[in-house]
């Protein structure tokens, strides 16, 4: 059975981008030569995100993640991808059908909406690897939104990335 994986950062005040959903703020973090994003990727078979994930990600990373499958959620069955294919069935059960897959596990790697559903109505979520960037966007969208759920998770490790500090739960 595979396991779903949330891996990606958040700003100091807790958002994964900013108003226009914009990750500059991230690419000008100084991360140096530790990154944990080699050996995170060597674990996952399957990258799912959304599609305004998908177009800001391929802005700043070509080609995207190669060798793995990738999976963009959209409502606009004409949405054309590059790399992948595209879903636009409902998130929690195409992730509940495909961690139940024998196959490699998957990383989510963002869409608000789609962490939302992921997160807050399924808890679908086996591990977390949160990178904390020193820097505060004020407004954006949230990593967590406000909602009502309470969970508690284990703390597994803690890495420092030059400017960014990873958090690993499970």
């Amino acid at each position: 059975m595979a396991k779903i994986f949330f891996y990606g950062a958040v700003s100091l005040d807790g958002y994964l981008s900013d108003v226009n959903d914009g990750l500059q703020w991230l690419f000008d973090t100084e991360v140096g030569d530790k990154l944990t994003t080699d050996a995170f990727l060597d674990t996952v078979e399957t990258v799912v995100m959304g599609r305004i994930t998908y177009e800001e990600a391929r802005e700043y990373v070509q080609p995207l993640y190669p060798g793995k499958d990738v999976v963009v959620f959209t409502h606009n069955t004409n949405f054309d991808v590059q790399e992948g294919f595209t879903v636009s069935e409902d998130p929690v059960d195409y992730l509940r059908k495909l961690k139940e897959q024998p196959s490699g596990n998957i990383w989510v790697v963002g869409g608000v909406n789609l962490l939302k559903n992921i997160i807050i109505i399924a808890d679908l979520i086996d591990e977390w690897w949160i990178q904390i960037a020193p820097v505060l966007l004020g407004n954006g969208k949230r990593l967590f939104e406000q909602s009502d759920y309470q969970t508690r998770l284990e703390l597994i490790d803690i890495t420092q990335m030059k400017q960014l500090t990873e958090l690993h739960f499970r």
